[in-house]
């Protein structure tokens, strides 16, 4: 009897050993495949591009690289000498605009004094030349409008709180009208995107609860979902010369999950963690109360 029990023991041994790969295992299997979490995530936010809406030599940089501005701040100045001299031009316009104007309307005037001492003819030639002057007024008045616009438009002002970024703009410059001039990331903006496997969409609802481990910080950060991205690019489809669909002739059998963007509303930031675009992250959607997570920390990596 007694040389059977060693080999009870070691049986014994083999399938508690057995049954607990078995449960790693399955919480794993569960872990990996259908908890809605991943490594893919970033830190997002909104870029402003600055761009002139008017052309000229840079004067003057009020701002340096990486500095944070509020909406309204000056950025820099452009030209303003020139503008400030084409204001000055169409209010002499419409000066000349004014004097004509009142010669004509006294002619006209005087005109209808004399009655029909002055002949029709004269007498609508004159009129018209009210009204000429009239429309000529009007017409310096308006470009003088425009030209005290494009003076105001010299000094580009942050349209929304930020930082610059990457400064490459220095007096003596020139930029032309239309073209970016530097970056302003939207300090507004900044929230988390997770991108997540298609087969754990039904585990993520707008709303949820989410978790977001920043690599490198120890402590979480706290969001909701806000919403999911409605699709993305389609790389087997294109278009033909004849506008019809092009789908690639050859299909793989291995099919791996697309990945979807899910958007994360930040509701709580650690006072020292730094929110930088690009930053990695692990996002998790909490369900039920029970927190899936990765491990902090190790958002290298897409799982």
């Amino acid at each position: 009897m007694k040389k059977y029990l060693p080999a009870l023991g070691r049986s014994a041994a083999t399938i508690v050993i057995v049954a607990a790969a078995a449960l790693i295992a399955v919480w794993m299997w569960n872990h990996y495949e259908r908890s809605p979490w991943t490594r893919d995530g970033r830190v997002r936010t909104d870029v402003v591009r600055v761009t002139p809406d008017i052309g000229g030599l840079v004067t003057s940089v009020a701002v340096k690289d990486n500095q944070q501005v509020k909406a309204g701040d000056l950025l820099f100045v452009i030209d303003r000498p020139r503008y400030s001299l084409a204001v000055e031009q169409d209010e002499a316009r419409i000066a000349s605009a004014r004097a004509t104007l009142a010669q004509a309307q006294r002619e006209a005037a005087r005109d209808l004094a004399l009655g029909d001492l002055v002949a029709t003819e004269t007498h609508e030639q004159n009129v018209a030349r009210v009204a000429t002057a009239r429309a000529s007024l009007a017409e310096a008045m308006s470009a003088l409008d425009g030209a005290k616009l494009n003076l105001a438009r010299t000094q580009v002002k942050a349209s929304v709180n930020g930082t610059v970024t990457n400064l490459d703009l220095h007096p003596g410059d020139y930029v032309a009208a239309g073209k970016q001039a530097m970056a302003l990331v939207d300090g507004d903006s900044l929230r988390v995107e997770g991108y997540f496997e298609e087969t754990k969409l039904p585990l993520i609802h707008v709303g949820a609860p989410v978790t977001v481990h920043l690599m490198g910080e120890t402590e979480p950060l706290r969001g909701t979902v806000e919403s999911i991205a409605a699709g993305i690019n389609d790389d087997s489809r294109g278009d033909s010369e004849n506008l019809l669909p092009n789908v690639e002739a050859t299909f793989s059998w291995v099919r791996l999950a697309q990945r979807i963007p899910v958007r994360v509303r930040l509701t709580h930031v650690p006072k020292d963690v730094r929110l930088i675009l690009g930053r990695t992250a692990t996002v998790t959607i909490e369900q039920h109360g029970v927190q899936h997570a990765g491990q902090p920390g190790k958002a290298q990596g897409a799982k």
